[in-house]
Formats: structure tokens, C-alpha cells, sequence
């Protein structure tokens, strides 16, 4: 009968950074067995972004539509892209 080997814990990271700096220089069969389950808790992942709601006037809406097109890119996304430059401005003053 084969002897399991003894698996280490892998340590609690203070940020992203140190735990790739850690990943770099250990080999990660030193942590996990693959025939064992891994317990994930994923319960204080939070999504970057937040969905809101917002009337525009149609004739907005569709030259917006218009330029993300033109430009190649999804409206939603130029929407935000002028909405954080127009905050920028407001900031710089």
C-alpha cells in the first residue's frame, strides 16, 4: 500500500502580489492532492462593477449606439469610458 504523502497547508496571502511572488518559487503538488476535493469559498467574492438603471432620450441612445459602432466597441462600454472622462474633468477643477 502506497504511504500518502503529507501535504502542506498553503498559507493565508496578504495580496494578490505575494501570493504570485509564492507561487513562483513553490510547486503546488507540495499543496494539494488531486484526488482530493478542494473546499472553495467564494461567499466574499464581489462583482467590480454594479448594474444601474438610466432613461436616456432615444435620439441620445441611438447616437451613442452610432459611435460605439464606429468605434468598434459595445455602447455600454464607450457610455462609461465618456462618463469617467467627463469625472475627470470635473475632478481637475
Amino acid at each position: 500500500m502506497n504511504k500518502a504523502k503529507r501535504r502542506e497547508p498553503i498559507p493565508k496571502f496578504k495580496n494578490e502580489d505575494e501570493e504570485q511572488e509564492f507561487w513562483a518559487t513553490h510547486d503546488l503538488t507540495d499543496y494539494l492532492d488531486y484526488f482530493q476535493p478542494v473546499e472553495l469559498d467564494l461567499s466574499e467574492l464581489k462583482p467590480s462593477t454594479k448594474s444601474v438603471t438610466i432613461r436616456l432620450p432615444e435620439s441620445l441612445l441611438a447616437t451613442l449606439k452610432n459611435l460605439a459602432h464606429q468605434r468598434d466597441v459595445p455602447y455600454q462600454s464607450l457610455m462609461k469610458i465618456f462618463l469617467a472622462e467627463r469625472i475627470e474633468k470635473e475632478l481637475a477643477h
